[in-house]
């Protein structure tokens, strides 16, 4: 009974090790965008209670302030998890080997864990065992210590434009402004510097924004900016030159919107976002035709020149944005964005759920 009780703690505990490393592995380490069950079900319990915090703030500057922790809280948590789970197992693999008590167990799984050496394992296992957990605690300690400056300099790579955008069109953003200073400042038939710019910056957002999931939640220094509604005004913008302005043809202005909806289909495909991969032109978007009209005649008054046939431009401009369009406005609702037009301002409300085995990414 004794050897029995043994082997079901040992196997026990190699598995919480074992679910551990993974874990750390494919969260940390693995350069690819992967769901991990249990760092998706900690940012999901994570998420739960900021939901609950959030809920009764009156104001979005309050929502602002509690979700701008939500990214490294949850991060932080994990980890500390992580930890406890290595600490945990190794008190079952300590008493199965020696035998000892649960107390003496877990003095010697922290002493070995933290690398304090005052409670030292006894026998060749089972100090070969102590040496095994120390090397995977400091090794999380160091996964966690190079994570850090990976994604805190994508975020800064990545708000670097963001910034841009509040000279470039306001605050909050829109792609009426941004093309209304463009034509007062004659650069609106030559906007080719900023449909590449944000062409690097949707390849690098899509990279990053899936391999470093937790970077999606880490909020602009200023409340009232989003990477999500910074790049809803660009392709709104790209969308607009596309359809709607009579300026020569920008080839430029459409591989930025190919960019743009390329990334954020694969960030929705991460979390499990329901959206179509292939829309058709004239599917619905949550534009409405009345508000694309008061932007034509917005920009009508700032003398921005229009293509003649409105109904031609209607067309052309829903054909682009269906691309985008359920992308932008899920993302826009689960990362309780600021403020802007076209985006954030009609967002579909998605809370991510814990995967289970054998569901669908629309399901």
């Amino acid at each position: 009974m004794d050897v029995l009780r043994d082997v079901v703690l040992f196997a026990a505990g190699v598995l919480l090790v074992a679910v551990v490393i993974d874990s750390a592995m494919r969260t940390f380490v693995l350069p690819r965008g992967v769901v991990v069950r249990f760092t998706r079900f900690v940012s999901v319990m994570v998420r739960k209670v900021f939901d609950l915090r959030t809920h009764w703030a009156k104001t979005y500057e309050a929502r602002d302030r509690a979700m701008a922790l939500y990214g490294p809280v949850a991060m932080f948590v994990l980890v500390i998890l992580w930890m406890v789970m290595v600490l945990a197992g190794f008190t079952m693999i300590f008493v199965s080997v020696e035998g000892v008590g649960w107390k003496e167990a877990f003095i010697q799984s922290g002493s070995s864990m933290f690398t304090l050496g005052f409670e030292p394992p006894v026998g060749f296992w089972a100090a070969t065992l102590g040496f095994v957990q120390a090397g995977i605690g400091l090794g999380l300690l160091a996964l966690l210590i190079a994570y850090l400056p990976t994604i805190y300099g994508a975020f800064s790579r990545r708000e670097v434009l963001v910034a841009h955008m509040s000279a470039r069109a306001g605050t909050p953003p829109s792609a009426v402004d941004l093309l209304r200073r463009a034509h007062l400042i004659g650069r609106l038939d030559n906007l080719d510097d900023v449909w590449v710019e944000w062409q690097r910056w949707f390849a690098e957002l899509q990279e990053t924004h899936t391999s470093l999931p937790f970077l999606n939640f880490f909020r602009s220094p200023e409340p009232d900016r989003s990477w999500v509604t910074a790049a809803g005004t660009v392709l709104d913008a790209a969308s607009l030159v596309n359809s709607t302005i009579d300026v020569p043809n920008q080839p430029m202005a459409s591989l930025c919107i190919r960019s743009g909806f390329t990334a954020l289909r694969s960030i929705a495909r991460f979390f499990h976002m329901p959206h179509p991969d292939d829309p058709s032109p004239d599917d619905p978007i949550s534009i409405s035709r009345d508000e694309w009209e008061q932007a034509c005649r917005e920009l009508e008054a700032a003398g921005v020149p229009l293509v003649a046939d409105r109904d031609q431009a209607w067309h052309d401009f829903a054909g682009w944005r269906v691309n985008y369009d359920v992308p932008l406005v899920t993302l826009a609702g689960l990362l309780v964005a600021p403020y802007a037009p076209w985006s954030s301002d009609r967002s579909i409300p998605f809370k991510v759920r814990i995967i289970r085995r054998g569901t669908s990414p629309g399901s």
